[in-house]
């Protein structure tokens, strides 16, 4: 009767060990996520959709070609749909150091009088209070952290906000061997932050949301497998 109900047991946690990416990535590279899939990172009320086709300019009366109309104008990303390059250069240090030393002593005490009556010689009767307490606390705690990370992403403007600036997003996909890494960006830009080369910085970009990971053989080895993970939450040790 035990073994009845050990065996589905052990095939249902078996199963739920098994992540369903791993099983479906099994003996091959991890797939590619489709083209503009990275633009659903901002996709709010009609914010993440492409621009309707602009009017055509009348040309029929005109000695220039529409071919050469791109020479003086501002290349600059301005517009829902066009694009920008983001340049990511974080090189971040932080370290803390934190001691305390905790340390409380209290001692009281108190004689009563019984009307009068001296309690001297009388054990009995003697009727004096006295507490005394301690509290020691000592902690020690330090936090060395660095982290560095060089890349360039083009990104989408995927809205414009009423005051002119810009919602982008986007993301970037690098399969090498069984491992793929993957980049995503969003956050808010300023026009004017857009330098002559189409360029931004990454800390100019306000609520800046940016994600650097992956999939893959690589990844699946560094994480704990799921059960481990339960256990981890819901041990009490």
């Amino acid at each position: 009767m035990t073994f009845r109900y050990a065996a589905p047991v052990a095939a249902v946690a078996f199963l739920a060990g098994c992540s369903g990416q791993a099983v479906k990535d099994l003996n091959r590279a991890p797939a590619m996520s489709p083209i503009g899939s990275g633009l659903n990172l901002t996709k709010t009320n009609e914010m993440a959709l492409y621009p309707k086709e602009p009017q055509q300019v009348a040309t029929g009366y005109s000695l220039w070609s529409d071919s050469k109309s791109a020479l003086f104008k501002d290349a600059r990303a301005l517009n829902v749909g066009d694009i920008l390059t983001v340049k990511i250069n974080i090189d971040d240090k932080a370290m803390f150091d934190n001691t305390t030393d905790r340390k409380r002593e209290t001692s009281w005490s108190k004689k009563f009088n019984l009307f009068g009556t001296d309690t001297h010689n009388d054990s009995s009767l003697d009727a004096n209070i006295m507490n005394s307490s301690s509290s020691n606390s000592k902690g020690d705690g330090s936090i060395v952290r660095k982290e560095q990370l060089n890349l360039q992403i083009a990104v989408v403007v995927t809205g414009v906000l009423d005051n002119g600036n810009l919602l982008i997003s986007g993301s970037q996909e690098v399969r090498v061997n069984q491992e793929l890494r993957v980049l995503n960006l969003a956050g808010i830009a300023r026009p004017q932050d857009v330098d002559a080369e189409n360029r931004i910085s990454y800390e100019k970009i306000a609520e800046a949301r940016i994600s650097y990971g992956g999939r893959g053989r690589l990844s699946e080895i560094q994480n704990p497998p799921v059960g481990q993970q339960v256990v981890d939450v819901f041990s009490p040790f």
